[in-house]
C-alpha cells in the first residue's frame, strides 16, 4: 500500500477549486457607508439605507402606533345635515330655491355629497371624494355674500353684544370675522392669505367672496 503525499493531495484540491469557474464576491470597500461585511450567505442581510430608529420612536410619540393614528387623523367629510347646521348657524338661507343659490345648490345636491337615502338603505357616503368637494365648496361661494352680511348680527360672533366683520372699510380682512367664520382663533397665517386673495382679484367684491369661500372650505371639509 502506497503512501499517499498530503502536501499533493491539498495542491491539487486547491488547484481544482480554483479551476471550477465559481465567482469570489469582491471585497468590500471599508470608506462605503453602504458596504456590509462579508457576503450575502455569511452576514444578515440588513438595512443600509440609513434608518435612523429614534425618529420612529420620536413619531410614535408624538402620532401614537399606527392603528390609533389612522382613526384619529384620518379624515371624513362634513355629514350633509351637519353641513346644512353649519350654513344655518352663518346666515345663510338653506331653504332658498333661487336658482344657483347656496340654499338651491344644497338643497339640490344630495347625490354629489353623498347624502343619504334611508328609504332605499343606503347610508350616507362618508369619504371625501371630488364630487362632494366641489359642490361643497360651490355651496360656500355662493354662499358667501350672505355670510359676509351676516356675520355682524350672528350671535356666534358677538363679543359683549358687539358683532364681528369679516372686512373694514379698506377691504382688508379682520381677524374677529375669520374667527367667527372657522370657529377657530384666527393666525396671522389666515389673514395673510385672506388679504393677498382679495388683493389679488380682479376687483374687491370678487376677491372677498373667494376669500371667504376658501376659508370656510379648509374649516369644514372634514369633520
Amino acid at each position: 500500500m502506497k503512501r499517499i503525499n498530503t502536501s499533493f493531495l491539498v495542491g491539487a484540491l486547491l488547484a481544482l477549486g480554483a479551476c471550477s469557474g465559481v465567482d469570489q464576491p469582491p471585497p468590500a470597500d471599508p470608506n462605503d457607508p453602504t458596504a456590509t461585511s462579508g457576503g450575502p450567505d455569511t452576514t444578515f442581510d440588513h438595512d443600509n439605507s440609513g434608518f435612523n430608529p429614534f425618529d420612529l420612536i420620536d413619531k410614535l410619540q408624538k402620532e401614537g402606533p399606527p392603528r390609533f393614528a389612522s382613526r384619529v387623523h384620518s379624515c371624513v367629510k362634513v355629514r350633509y345635515q351637519t353641513l346644512g347646521n353649519v350654513l344655518a348657524s352663518l346666515g345663510v338661507n338653506t331653504g332658498n330655491q333661487t336658482s344657483l343659490s347656496a340654499g338651491d345648490l344644497y338643497q339640490n345636491g344630495g347625490v354629489a355629497l353623498g347624502m343619504p337615502n334611508y328609504a332605499s338603505r343606503i347610508r350616507e357616503n362618508i369619504a371625501v371624494t371630488t364630487s362632494a368637494m366641489s359642490r361643497e365648496f360651490d355651496i360656500f361661494a355662493a354662499a358667501a355674500d350672505e355670510v359676509i352680511a351676516q356675520v355682524p348680527t350672528l350671535t356666534r360672533c358677538q363679543v359683549g353684544g358687539v358683532g364681528a366683520q369679516m372686512f373694514d372699510a379698506n377691504n382688508n380682512c379682520r381677524a374677529d370675522g375669520i374667527t367667527c367664520i372657522i370657529g377657530t382663533p384666527a393666525q396671522a397665517a389666515h389673514l395673510d392669505f385672506c388679504n393677498i386673495t382679495v388683493q389679488q382679484a380682479s376687483d374687491p367684491a370678487t376677491g372677498k367672496r373667494i376669500a371667504v369661500a376658501a376659508l370656510l372650505a379648509a374649516a369644514y371639509t372634514c369633520e
